[in-house]
């Protein structure tokens, strides 16, 4: 039976591009792409797929936050990120989330293959280019967790912030979210007083500079 994928990524020619070439594999089909994390999250739940191939740079919801969601609620969907991002935070992130393999958009095509059926069988994989990034992040903290934007905030106030620093307004937030706009304040107010920030322009570097959003 042919592993089944979706293809999680921002951009309709990435995208093409990998479902051309993962047609050439009979033992692998791709069955849906979506454009965002939240679409991921949703499709995934719908199609029950083998692997997600996952960005981690989208818009509305970013890819660390789609896998969380769907390793949390689907464990047997394997997730390989497939990032332009090396930096150590990305990558520790996202195995945290439950991502079963990190590669980087710049390897070689057959390496996502190998990724591919590496994480079937149940075994992670890691581009040789980010394992020492990994084994460095791990060695210089002693094994201690790093604080970061998943460890202060909870979820539903990562999601307002993310959708803060894509420009979003209350109202859009509210609607996007299903919430409404006295919530959406709170949890922003709630973000600023534990980030000690107090401006947008404030919590936009940082959502960048945390991987929530690529903006």
């Amino acid at each position: 039976m042919a592993i089944r994928v979706i293809l999680a990524d921002d951009h309709k020619i990435v995208r093409d591009g990998l479902r051309t070439l993962l047609q050439k594999y009979p033992e692998i089909e791709v069955i849906g792409e979506a454009e965002d994390g939240r679409s991921t999250v949703e499709l995934t739940r719908e199609l029950s797929p083998d692997v997600v191939i996952m960005d981690i740079a989208m818009p509305d919801m970013n890819g660390i936050e789609a896998t969380r969601r769907i390793t949390g609620e689907k464990p047997g969907v394997k997730v390989v990120a497939l990032s332009m991002h090396s930096d150590k935070r990305f990558v520790s992130e996202m195995l945290k989330a439950g991502a079963s393999a990190y590669l980087l958009k710049h390897s070689a095509f057959e390496e996502l293959v190998t990724a591919i059926m590496t994480v079937r069988e149940n075994r992670m994989y890691l581009s040789p280019a980010v394992t020492g990034v990994v084994v460095d992040s791990y060695v210089r903290q002693n094994g201690k967790p790093e604080s970061s934007v998943f460890s202060v905030l909870s979820d539903r106030e990562r999601e307002v912030l993310q959708l803060l620093a894509e420009g979003k307004n209350t109202k859009e937030i509210a609607s996007s979210l299903n919430l409404s706009g006295k919530t959406v304040e709170a949890h922003r107010m709630n973000i600023m007083s534990k980030l000690n920030m107090h401006s947008i322009a404030e919590l936009t570097k940082y959502a960048i500079r945390e991987g929530l959003t690529s903006l």
